[in-house]
């Protein structure tokens, strides 16, 4: 039984937002789910944009725009100001991109989780520095291309494991969300508001321009991820309890998933065998982790 969305829409009309962009809808349904009483800490990246020039602002929720690096700290000082207010019931969100999670924000992340600051800490992943020109991240796919790995030197390394990452930190909740699968989005983010500590959510964000997708084909990959195993639905509790939320037993094909994006067009047949049979063993690793296999 699929749960109700909540009615109330918080995010306003009028963000600066490619057509499609996945980023824009997770944060409708992230601030439907968080609610007013929401205080939003958001680094250099795409949302420094979509919020708009001020005095404007689509969140329409307290928002500090901060250094690159810095998404968790600020978060983390936030929270801390609540606190001797004596205000508990405000969510303190840290708002990021890839590259201000993998890999330039990842020590203010650390940090905030190795003292389990009662944060939460989203990262919409559009797997490239999309802001300032495509460039890569530790995010990027295996054989992807961007402007700093091009068609005849695509990228070459898998993507950078953050789950596992945190996991290490033996924060109390983490979990992958996407779009496609909104009312699983929204419980995951409840859950996260009800529990203290750190809680890392990591939410697929297909990004047309960078992806080289249609626009109105944003929920379709981001559904197509889930189905081919590229992108696991699952939580973690205290770095320990895995959960698998979705057992995809009949798999789409990889290829299904990547034929769709431009970023993906110049692979030869044994390029998207090898992505393929990565694919397979990171998910074999996970139903392991989860007690399935």
């Amino acid at each position: 039984m699929r749960l109700p969305l909540p009615e109330r829409e918080v995010m306003t009309p009028g963000h600066l937002a490619c057509q499609g962009c996945g980023a824009a809808l997770t944060m409708r349904l992230a601030l439907k789910a968080l609610g007013p009483r929401t205080v939003l800490s958001i680094p250099a990246c795409c949302w420094s944009v979509i919020d708009g020039p001020f005095p404007h602002s689509t969140v329409n929720v307290p928002l500090f725009h901060t250094a690159f690096e810095t998404a968790a700290s600020t978060a983390s000082g936030i929270r801390a100001a609540f606190e001797i207010l004596g205000k508990e019931d405000v969510n303190v969100v840290a708002w990021a991109g890839d590259g201000g999670t993998y890999d330039i924000g990842i020590q203010a992340l650390s940090g905030a989780a190795e003292r389990n600051d009662n944060i939460i800490y989203i990262c919409y992943d559009n797997e490239a520095y999309m802001n300032t020109g495509i460039q890569r991240s530790a995010a990027t796919p295996l054989g992807a291309w961007t402007t700093t790995t091009p068609v005849k030197h695509p990228k070459s390394e898998p993507k950078k494991d953050m789950v596992s990452i945190l996991a290490a930190h033996r924060i109390p909740y983490i979990a992958t969300a996407t779009i496609a699968y909104p009312e699983d989005l929204v419980r995951k983010l409840e859950r996260a508001k009800e529990t203290k500590g750190t809680k890392f959510i990591l939410i697929l964000s297909p990004c047309p321009p960078g992806w080289k997708t249609r626009p109105e084909d944003t929920v379709k990959l981001s559904r197509l991820a889930v189905q081919s195993r590229v992108f696991p639905l699952l939580e973690i509790e205290n770095g320990e309890k895995w959960i698998l939320n979705m057992n995809i037993k009949k798999p789409v094909p990889v290829v299904e998933y990547l034929k769709l994006q431009g970023r993906f067009r110049h692979l030869k047949e044994e390029d998207i065998q090898r992505i393929q049979e990565y694919v397979d063993k990171e998910w074999e690793r996970i139903l392991k982790r989860c007690g399935l296999a």
